[in-house]
């Protein structure tokens, strides 16, 4: 049994975190939210297969995020 889930008829939402340049762009799948998983993708390479996370681990990725905890890359 695959724990993956079948992303090929996903709603994706764009980060708003992405910005408007383009170089930065994240989308996300949030109706996988329930399932205990959120799929993340790269927008300019949406062919590529996208990483799933836990999502727990994505709620703490956020939080982090908000609260400017992660720095500068």
């Amino acid at each position: 049994m695959s724990t993956t889930p079948d992303l090929s008829s996903a709603e994706w939402v764009k980060s708003s975190y992405s910005g408007n340049g383009g170089n930065t762009c994240v989308e996300w799948a949030p109706a996988y939210i329930n399932s205990g998983t959120v799929p993340v993708r790269d927008s300019k390479h949406p062919q590529r297969p996208a990483l799933t996370f836990p999502t727990s681990a994505w709620s703490s990725f956020v939080t982090a995020v908000q609260h400017d905890e992660l720095g500068a890359v």
